[in-house]
């Protein structure tokens, strides 16, 4: 064992070894530690390398067991395709490549499970009538719940991609939402007649979109037209055994599979 080095990747700390380093001798980081390219210093005399600090994990763990081992829940595909790129080590691109590749395969055949619940609150507030008059108003309103389930996590972004939330005045995507990557809550009104805009958001209502459609959802009819369309053309179809013909109709549970 050669002796220990430590690196600064983006401000995260690794120690490892020389050999372990340049285990790969064509490899960028081959290049850096043997000479051929020159290294960058931090203030505490580490060996700087001015790239993903969280990534390079995955990177140095390939260089001490010549495996690629990722988290299940693993959401960074992109961003270490990137590093791994940058590092130039062609057995590890190999590997994120085969990974990539099984890991399409899993997508293609998916469930998607969507349990949706409706109810009717009342509202208040005020409006101003005149500069000095207001008066106290009160409307019904339909508040609407979707809980989601897919086993394919690639289309939960894509549904994310389409519906976005408006609140304050501004539209987010529900991609912040994700609990996890295959769970999913939405919470949204319907847009009341007569209550001002400013009261949506001193009431924490959120309203649902769909994008780039520029189209409001105020009726689960409406919710289940756009997940059908958004869900059909990523190949997904009515799973005619589940739920129950009423349990569909009355838009209580939609269950959709795909096969690829």
């Amino acid at each position: 064992m050669s002796e220990p080095i430590t690196l600064n990747v983006g401000g995260k700390l690794y120690t490892t070894s020389l050999s372990t380093l340049t285990s790969f001798p064509d490899s960028m980081l081959g290049a850096m530690f043997s000479g051929k390219i020159p290294t960058k210093k931090d203030s505490q005399g580490n060996c700087f390398i001015d790239r993903d600090g969280k990534i390079f994990r995955y990177i140095l763990n390939f260089l001490r067991t010549s495996h690629l081992d990722l988290p299940e829940d693993f959401q960074e595909m992109g961003l270490l395709r990137r590093e791994v790129d940058f590092y130039q080590i062609q057995p590890l691109i190999e590997a994120l490549q085969e990974k990539e590749v099984e890991l399409s395969k899993a997508e293609k055949n998916a469930m998607l499970n969507i349990t949706l619940d409706q109810k009717t609150q009342t509202v208040h507030f005020t409006v101003r009538e005149a500069p000095q008059i207001y008066s106290l108003s009160s409307s019904n309103m339909e508040v609407f719940s979707a809980h989601i389930f897919s086993t394919s996590c690639l289309f939960l972004k894509l549904l994310g991609s389409k519906l976005y939330y408006c609140f304050n005045g501004n539209l987010s995507s529900i991609s912040s939402y994700l609990q996890d990557p295959n769970h999913l809550t939405l919470d949204w009104v319907a847009s009341v007649e007569g209550l001002p805009e400013e009261e949506y958001t001193k009431q924490n209502l959120k309203r649902l979109w769909v994008v780039p459609d520029n189209k409001q959802i105020n009726s689960f009819q409406v919710f289940v037209e756009e997940v059908l369309k958004i869900a059909m053309s990523d190949g997904f179809c009515i799973d005619s055994a589940h739920p129950h013909t009423s349990d569909f109709m009355n838009n209580k549970i939609i269950r959709l599979i795909r096969y690829k």
